[in-house]
């Protein structure tokens, strides 16, 4: 192998941006192949960056650290378009509000009951207000595509290589995968990390390895542009919303997005009333488009990170956008060092044989 190692990364949203930076700060040669710059499901997410309910501890912790990490990845590239705006929440029967007090108050996750009066002074244009409900000061999002981007012109600044072209398989040397044929021609490298999303399981398919993941669907609302209506992230019944650093407000019935329907036209338009309904002094208030996006979710629900064979290093997971700075630092240190985190011992592939 090369005293440089050549890294190719598959993908350009925030997994594998975040990847191909940490790669590059570290010394690595990279070469970021994708067809969309910023990604095909980070358009489509909802950005909010947390470490809620219900998940086990062991994931909870995961989680939890990378949104310490994105504080470092802030120190480290000033600019990036993210906003620790908290979070209320009441969208949990009584029962599990309480429960997930309980523990993830435990746990040290700094949940704080407020009362309806606490809830109308912190976001005094909410109309639908209940008695009481759940805020987390250290919640909050990022404008996804736009870090993406940033990610990438820095580690581009650094010295890697963006081709803007199609994965269409990989090459296997013997027992080892040393590149990747694409839409561009043939590109050889000591380490492929796919970073694809939905698109990794097929790729890893053409060379005998199963990837079992879910793509559910989610329908995203956007507005235009609007004067703010909303200071932080609002989980209530079945409409999660936030407002963007631009001033759109984004929605969906949960943070994942609305199931699309049969007529994804009239599911928007019946969400976005359901935001208008939700916010007072809006009347200039409209949907410029909607989004309906992939998740590439494995089917137990946590990530998959790690080798799937010589060579191959898959980054596939739900909550991208939480996890990528603690994703992107762990998979550089173990490709370019050797060093393996404890932590994700829980998200080999292997514990799906």
């Amino acid at each position: 192998m090369a005293a440089t190692p050549h890294v190719i990364v598959v993908g350009a949203g925030i997994i594998g941006a975040s990847i191909a930076w940490h790669l590059a700060r570290d010394g690595a040669r990279v070469t970021v192949v994708a067809e969309d710059n910023g990604g095909v499901a980070t358009p489509c997410s909802f950005a909010w960056i947390n470490a809620s309910w219900g998940n086990p501890e062991f994931y909870y912790r995961f989680r939890h650290r990378s949104m310490a990490e994105w504080k470092r990845l802030a120190g480290e590239l000033p600019g990036l378009p993210l906003s620790w705006c908290g979070s209320i929440s009441w969208d949990l029967p009584p029962d599990r509000l309480d429960a997930y007090v309980t523990e993830h108050g435990a746990w040290g996750y700094g949940i704080e009951r407020i009362d309806r009066a606490e809830i109308s002074a912190r976001e005094p244009h909410l109309t639908d207000i209940p008695d009481q409900a759940l805020a987390v000061a250290e919640e909050g999002a990022v404008e996804p595509v736009a870090a993406a981007r940033m990610l990438l012109a820095d580690a581009e600044a650094r010295g890697a290589s963006i081709v803007t072209a199609a994965v269409r398989g990989l090459i296997r040397t013997g027992e080892r995968i040393s590149g990747v044929v694409t839409s561009a021609g043939v590109i050889e490298a000591d380490h492929v990390v796919l970073a694809t999303g939905a698109g990794s399981a097929p790729l890893t398919a053409t060379i005998g390895i199963t990837l079992p993941i879910e793509t559910p669907a989610g329908l995203i609302v956007h507005s235009r542009p609007h004067p703010a209506r909303l200071n932080g992230l609002v989980m209530a019944d079945e409409l999660h919303m936030r407002q963007t650093a631009e001033g759109r407000i984004i929605a969906g019935s949960d943070f994942g997005g609305a199931a699309p329907g049969e007529d994804q036209h009239a599911t928007a338009a019946a969400l976005f009333d359901k935001i208008r309904r939700n916010l007072s002094d809006v009347p200039s208030l409209a949907m410029e488009f909607f989004t309906v996006g992939y998740r590439p979710t494995p089917k137990d629900g946590f990530p998959i990170i790690g080798n799937a064979c010589d060579g191959l290093y898959i980054a596939v997971m739900h909550s991208g956008v939480t996890l990528a700075p603690l994703a992107g630092m762990l998979v550089a240190a173990e490709i370019l060092r050797g060093e393996t985190d404890p932590m994700l011992a829980s998200f080999r592939l292997s514990r799906f044989a």
